[in-house]
């Protein structure tokens, strides 16, 4: 007996520019093609690939909305490859959480999973230049906070928050984990802002931001010393008070939906 298909879908063959595509793609993933080279003349690739120049421009569309490469038109122009832009990927990554009504409250959670196992990691295998670099961004947020809140702009208070746990995720030693806090990072630093500007209490903004400054210049103590076991413990238990901080009221229930409208 012949064994049916359940509810066959037809089949759809790659379009010739999307096979271009793909080979280009491959090319600049293996790292034969590398950012800032440039490719050869549409005349040039159009023979190589045995296609129109219609067809091989459609690639070049596929593979721009993907920022691996940058057109230049005009008489200097070319086709040049371009550095991978985690934006992008942190983009697609926000609306596929607008779309699944994530909670605010969930997206802290994923956070408070990697960010105090990339601490332990780092205080196990870190540099010199590690350590110099986080004190060094400590201290940027720490000359902010000590000149005050009067006339204070807090969005640069928070940049320089997440250029310490950038700083921490990137030195980790674990690529998969920065990449994937790098797509939350939007998504965490709308929050915060959100948060500190509902506040009508400045001061008290001031406070917690003192606090943070301490907690940030602690755990690159522990970093440095090796204590990967408390350098994790602390961290926790930093991000779960950070968290109660910022999810107050009607933020706790908030979803990155409601972020972004």
């Amino acid at each position: 007996m012949t064994a049916g298909i359940a509810t066959p879908r037809p089949v759809r063959a790659p379009k010739t520019a999307e096979l271009i595509a793909e080979q280009i793609r491959t090319n600049i993933v293996r790292g034969a093609l590398k950012p800032g080279d440039t490719l050869p003349t549409e005349v040039e690739l159009a023979k190589q690939f045995g296609v129109s120049r219609p067809t091989l421009r459609e690639a070049f569309r596929i593979l721009e909305s993907e920022s691996l490469i940058i057109v230049r038109r005009g008489s200097r122009g070319g086709i040049e490859v371009a550095t991978p832009d985690p934006s992008v990927a942190a983009k697609d990554f926000g609306l596929l959480l607008q779309l699944s009504a994530t909670t605010l409250a969930d997206v802290h959670e994923a956070r408070k999973v990697i960010e105090p196992a990339a601490a332990r990691m780092l205080a196990l295998e870190h540099t010199q230049r590690d350590i110099d670099d986080l004190n060094a961004s400590v201290g940027a947020l720490a000359v902010l906070v000590n000149a005050g809140v009067e006339d204070a702009d807090f969005g640069e208070w928070i940049a320089a928050v997440y250029r310490f746990h950038d700083l921490l995720m990137e030195r980790c030693g674990n690529k998969t984990l920065a990449i994937f806090s790098g797509m939350l990072r939007e998504v965490i630093s709308r929050h915060m802002s959100r948060a500190v500007t509902a506040s009508d209490r400045p001061a008290e903004i001031e406070t917690q931001f003192r606090k943070l400054v301490r907690a940030l210049a602690k755990l690159v103590r522990l970093v440095e010393a090796g204590d990967a076991g408390e350098a994790e413990r602390f961290w926790r238990t930093h991000m779960q008070a950070a968290a109660k901080n910022l999810l107050w009221g009607d933020l706790a229930t908030e979803t990155v939906l409601d972020l972004y409208a």
